[in-house]
């Protein structure tokens, strides 16, 4: 029994029942959809590898919403639609960060070594100082500055609304504003 089982049982055995519920709803109608979602994936990715975690990233936002899942008409079609959206989503990221490392081989050509180990010093502390972010500030800021979503994509990915992801990515900047220059001084 999970913790949110228990939970449930001990203020309801209602909430137990509903919770159950929707576990063996998307036991019965999600988790068979798997080698689908991984076919689809595969397909626009190229990669089984990419394509297994896009199908788990699906089964993770399903998960999610499995609550509300029996309001839709049809579970596998929006296990598809939502396989589509994250391929594009990590296609569109992938082909950022590789325009990103040829502007930055072309760089390195013209760049001296001081100023690329002075450089390799900076990403490193914003790596630390990011991963001292809480939780959801440091998820947020990732997903925006790292995987390149929109807040919107972020909102429901979190289950935050887009103001609290607003809020959230603004902390987070300016945390990690003070935390830098504090550092560097």
């Amino acid at each position: 029994m999970d913790m949110l089982e228990m939970m449930c049982y001990v203020c309801s055995p209602r909430l137990s029942y509903i919770y159950n519920m929707e576990r063996e709803i998307f036991i019965q109608k999600v988790l068979p959809l798997r080698p689908q979602l991984v076919s689809c994936a595969r397909r626009m990715m190229n990669s089984i590898e990419e394509a297994e975690d896009v199908a788990q990233e699906v089964l993770l936002k399903l998960w999610m919403i499995k609550s509300e899942l029996p309001r839709y008409r049809s579970i596998a079609a929006l296990s598809v639609q939502i396989t589509k959206n994250l391929c594009i989503n990590a296609l569109k990221a992938k082909q950022r960060r590789q325009a990103q490392e040829v502007v930055e081989s072309e760089a390195v050509d013209s760049v001296s070594p001081d100023l690329l180990l002075e450089e390799k010093d900076h990403e490193l502390q914003l790596s630390q100082i990011i991963s001292r972010l809480p939780g959801l500030q440091q998820l947020v800021l990732r997903m925006k500055h790292l995987e390149g979503m929109e807040i919107d994509e972020i909102a429901a990915c979190t289950g935050a609304s887009v103001e609290a992801v607003r809020m959230n990515l603004s902390r987070a900047r300016k945390k990690v504003k003070e935390l830098f220059f504090k550092i560097s001084k």
